[in-house]
């Protein structure tokens, strides 16, 4: 379970995140307005392919600006944490849940792009649980079905990238 709310960012996340939100909403909106009006253009609207799929990406777009605008809106930028052993926010955790290993990012899902590491939050029952844990603590948390699972904490390491 990967929870999608705001939460802990780096700086480099953060800057790439307000690079992407400032070319939507200046230079890729001012494409999409081009390519629906060069589709209208072509004539009866209810057949035109072209502006239909131009009207998709723009809502597509659009949606990425909400996100985008709401993510860096309520995030906790902050560098890269120490390499000490102790879960926080931009670490790469590895615990042991029902006798199984599993290695996560925890803070944004963002931090992690490109990658297909699953993140918790911070806030996400696992993240609470897990956060300011060092090696070798074990803790629990209570998953949505209502069973408490229990969580021993291998590893911790700052996430590089």
């Amino acid at each position: 379970m990967t929870d999608t709310a705001a939460g802990f960012l780096t700086q480099e996340a953060y800057d790439r995140l307000k690079a992407e939100l400032d070319q939507l909403t200046g230079e890729g909106r001012i494409e999409i307005a081009r390519k629906i009006e060069e589709a209208r253009e072509e004539g009866d609207l209810k057949e035109n392919g072209g502006y239909h799929a131009a009207r998709e990406e723009q809502g597509k777009m659009e949606a990425r600006i909400r996100q985008l605008t709401a993510l860096l809106q309520d995030a906790t930028i902050g560098e890269t944490p120490a390499d000490d052993g102790v879960v926080e926010p931009g670490m790469l955790v590895t615990v042991e849940i029902l006798g199984d290993e599993e290695t996560f990012l925890l803070g944004n899902r963002e931090i992690a792009d490109g990658s297909d590491l699953q993140v918790f939050s911070e806030k996400s029952p696992m993240g609470a649980a897990v956060n300011g844990k060092a090696v070798g603590d074990a803790t629990s948390y209570q998953a949505p079905t209502g069973k408490t699972i229990g969580v021993k904490i291998i590893a911790a390491k700052p996430y590089t990238g």
